[in-house]
């Protein structure tokens, strides 16, 4: 496992993470995503969808559990699994995302953990503390040795 902390220090930093990660990922990319609410999680997604050429507003799917972007170099599949917390995810096709044309985002995947490939990127987005909105720490966690090298290359927004 190779592992990479980021500091952000704005929404547009977070974001612009996203989407230097987006602009090398391959198709069939499965990320998850971790944090709490208010952690930024959709605002890395939002990234993610720029740096994929997608142009649609990211929108979280807590309520629909599953959103697709399909007008970007990969389509982005965006789904959020807590509501599966007891049970269902086995009922969702999830094969078909995790071989997909697509790169798959799940957040609370803890909930369908028992699912979930070998080879994934963790994404944890992490308030620097309660006082300070804009600060974030974010730990990119390569599994498996698809995206080892993929994680080392990764810089702060700032640093580029």
């Amino acid at each position: 496992m190779e592992s990479k902390e980021i500091i952000t220090h704005s929404a547009a930093e977070t974001q612009q993470v996203g989407e230097q990660l987006a602009q090398r990922l391959p198709k069939g990319t499965v990320i998850l995503l971790d944090g709490d609410l208010g952690a930024g999680k959709t605002t890395f997604t939002k990234g993610l969808a720029t740096g994929l050429g997608i142009k649609q507003l990211v929108r979280s799917p807590t309520f629909t559990i599953m959103r697709e972007y399909h007008d970007g170099r990969l389509p982005l599949y965006h789904m959020d699994a807590y509501r599966l917390e007891n049970g269902g995810g086995a009922d969702l096709g999830l094969e078909e995302y995790f071989d997909s044309d697509g790169v798959l985002v799940i957040e609370w995947s803890q909930w369908i953990a028992d699912l979930l490939p070998a080879d994934y990127l963790r994404v944890s987005l992490k308030r620097a503390d309660q006082e300070d909105e804009a600060t974030r720490t974010v730990t990119l966690t390569a599994h498996g040795t698809l995206f080892v090298q993929l994680v080392a290359t990764l810089k702060r927004p700032a640093d580029e």
